[in-house]
Parts: structure tokens; C-alpha cells; sequence
């Protein structure tokens, strides 16, 4: 790529540099927390409409849409837009919708998970398509609902509205403006026990379900060792989450207890693998009353669209010499990012479905750090917001030269 369509998007990106951040502003203004995403989707929408886009619209799980280009490839920009609720409001010392901006930083809820990558996508398209850096793409921005079901909306993507599989797809989940190529998967279970219930006073007469959890938590808790390890994305993990308990008062012996695992598998590690770790922690004298399911997941979205999954999401990684790799090393490069090796992220993202399951080539990148999600202090540079707009609009073209 020549020295004058660098220069050209540069200059671009700083005539626009204020409308980025406004729009910024505006989006994390608007909450969109438990997947509500009609209000914000509405203002993403507007934007992309007054920049030009070839369709802007809510797709039927009630995602954002937008659409660049008729090419033969297509390339896809996944941007969540939900977030997490705030928690406790006196934890904050800011509003955190309106949040604040200190040194440079913006302070806010979803400022690093993940809205902060949407202005940069959407106008790093525009500024692309203004300067001839789209020929032979299809390019969509994927605004979606993420933060409960990792991959629902991609699936429904592929699957359902717009029924499109990407060549490729960018995930803008916060990198720090590097390149990420994967991340451990996971799988969501429950183990679930069965007892008698008794009055208190006659305990004797029951069978706690508690305590006939009580070796399987205890194997949870000594299992990590022993999971499976891979040189770049890690060990295994595994953690007790949450327990339930059914009892007829708290003066009865519970007669149902029921305790939730998220298990982080590493490439390598299967499902079925995952399962039978837990099963061998039931002591044989409870097989029949103690048992493992992997958990469901059918929770209609805010329009009422179902779609019922399985809540296991695969390990992805994609090889350093992947063309899409390179192509986002090179357009690092060309934004003068210091060099860094393609990274991985330590929670998930919906690459569990754009890689993992469909197998489509996926890379991150994205302004900001996954240490500041979902806490009082999430936050975002605004200067990685600009630079981040740079990388979306070059990318394309960089990837084009490498197929």
C-alpha cells in the first residue's frame, strides 16, 4: 500500500476524530445492559445510515446490521454492544453511563467491553469505502448481544437473519490495539443431588443433598492439576460458581442441592472429556442420586427470538502465519503500533462460534484492556479509539493482498 493512502486515512480519521468520540459518548450514554439493545441499536444505526452504509437495520434476534459493499468476500466487524449491569451504584464515584474522562482515559460502563470498538468500525468503513479500500468485499458491522451466551448472535448471523458466513471476521474486543488469535473455550455444567427431606429435629431420618455434593466440590476444588495445558492459550480451569438449594424450610434437611461450574477448557480438551471429570468425582454410592448436565441455554432475546443452544463454547486458535493474522500484523505496522507478538485473551468472546464452531479465520482487535471489564474502573484510552478507526479502515485491502 502506498505512502499517500496511509496518509489519505490518517487524515480521514482525524477530520472525524471528534465525531468518533462524540459517538462514543452518545452509545455509552445509552444503557444496554441484559441485552436490551433496541435504544442503542436505534443511535447505531442512525450513524450508520448518515455515513452512507448500504443497509442499516435490526436483524431478527434484535442485533445491528450494517452493511458495506456487494464483493464476492465477505468480511464481518463483531462489536458487542451489551454489557453487564453496574452492580452496586455506591462502588462507583461517577455516573457510569455518563462516565468521566481523566488523562486522556474514559471512564464507563462498557467503555472497555465492548462499545468502544463500534465507532472505530463503523467509521473506519465509511473512510474505506471514501478512499477505494473495499474492491471485491462485502464488509458488515455486527453490533450484538454477547455478555449472557457467547456466539448466540453469530450464530444467528450464519444461521438465521442475514444467513451469510463471513470469509473472515474481525472480533473488537479490547486488545490493546493488538492482534489476538484465540482463547480457551468452556463449558457450563451442573451437578445435581438428590436427597430425603426430614424435619431438622430428625435428620436422621433424611438424606441432605448438600453433603452428598460435598466430595464432588471438594474434587472440583483439587481437579486443576490435573486438566489439560497447551503452550500458547494455557491450563485447563475449572471453579464452582453457584449452588441452589430446595428444602421445605430452614428447618428440614434439603432434599435438592444443585451446584453450577464454569470448566475453561485449553485446546485440546473436549467436551465429553470435560463432563467425565466431573462424573469420576461421584462416589459410587451416590451414582443414580448425583448426576452431571451440560446447561441449556433457550432465553428469548428482547424482540422474543429463541434460539436453544448447548452452553459450550470451543477453544479457537488460529496459526501466527495465518494470512489473517499477517494482514492485521501489517496493518499495525502501517499505523507505526510498536511491533508485539498475536496475543490471546484470557476470558471469551463470540470467536467460540465465528471459529470455534463455524471454523471461519478470526482475529481480535480493539481498543482498550479485558482486566478493566466489568468492574467500577472500566475504561478505555480515547486515543486507542482513534487509532483503532485507522486499522478498521486499512485492514481490508491488507488482507486482499495477502489471498
Amino acid at each position: 500500500m502506498d505512502e499517500r493512502t496511509i496518509v489519505a486515512v490518517q487524515q480521514r480519521v482525524a477530520q472525524h476524530e471528534d465525531a468518533i468520540l462524540r459517538f462514543l459518548r452518545d452509545i455509552i450514554a445509552i444503557p444496554s445492559m441484559d441485552s436490551q439493545l433496541e435504544a442503542v441499536g436505534k443511535r447505531i444505526i442512525a450513524e450508520m445510515q448518515a455515513l452512507g452504509f448500504d443497509e442499516a437495520r435490526f436483524d431478527k434476534m434484535g442485533n445491528i446490521v450494517g452493511r458495506i459493499g456487494n464483493g464476492p468476500r465477505v468480511l464481518v466487524y463483531d462489536s458487542h454492544v451489551d454489557t453487564v449491569g453496574i452492580g452496586d451504584p455506591d462502588e462507583w464515584e461517577w455516573d457510569p453511563f455518563q462516565g468521566k474522562v481523566e488523562n486522556g482515559i474514559l471512564f464507563a460502563r462498557g467503555a472497555s467491553d465492548e462499545k468502544a470498538s463500534t465507532p472505530g468500525m463503523i467509521y473506519g468503513l465509511a473512510i474505506a469505502r471514501e478512499l477505494g479500500l473495499l474492491d471485491g468485499w462485502t464488509v458488515y458491522y455486527f453490533g450484538n448481544m454477547e455478555e449472557w451466551c457467547d456466539g448466540l448472535a453469530p450464530r444467528a448471523f450464519v444461521e438465521v437473519d442475514p444467513g451469510i458466513k463471513p470469509d473472515f471476521v474481525v472480533i473488537g474486543e479490547p486488545t490493546k490495539l493488538q492482534v489476538y488469535r484465540g482463547h480457551k473455550g468452556r463449558v457450563e455444567m451442573k451437578v445435581v443431588a438428590k436427597g430425603k427431606s426430614a424435619h431438622a429435629a430428625s435428620n436422621h431420618l433424611g438424606d441432605n443433598a448438600i453433603y452428598r455434593l460435598l466430595p464432588v466440590i471438594a474434587g472440583i476444588r483439587d481437579l486443576e492439576p490435573q486438566l489439560g495445558d497447551h503452550p500458547f492459550l494455557g491450563h485447563g480451569k475449572i471453579t464452582v460458581t453457584d449452588m441452589h438449594v430446595k428444602t421445605a424450610s430452614i428447618n428440614a434437611v434439603p432434599d435438592e442441592a444443585v451446584i453450577y461450574i464454569d470448566r475453561r477448557m485449553t485446546l485440546g480438551e473436549t467436551k465429553e472429556e470435560a463432563v467425565r471429570q466431573v462424573e469420576a468425582l461421584i462416589p459410587e454410592e451416590s451414582k443414580g442420586k448425583v448426576w452431571v448436565e451440560v446447561l441449556q441455554y433457550a432465553e428469548p432475546s428482547y424482540t422474543g427470538f429463541v434460539l436453544p443452544v448447548e452452553k459450550y463454547y470451543p477453544a479457537w486458535l488460529l496459526a501466527e502465519d495465518h494470512p489473517v493474522v499477517q494482514a492485521g500484523q501489517a496493518t499495525r505496522r502501517l499505523l507505526g503500533l510498536p511491533d508485539a507478538p498475536a496475543g490471546k485473551w484470557d476470558f471469551s468472546t463470540n470467536g467460540t462460534y465465528w471459529a470455534g464452531v463455524a471454523g471461519i479465520p478470526s482475529i481480535g482487535f480493539g481498543p482498550g484492556d479485558e482486566i478493566y471489564a466489568h468492574t467500577v474502573l472500566d475504561q478505555v484510552p480515547l486515543a486507542e479509539v482513534v487509532k483503532a478507526t485507522g486499522f478498521y479502515a486499512l485492514f481490508p485491502a491488507q488482507l486482499a493482498a495477502r489471498l
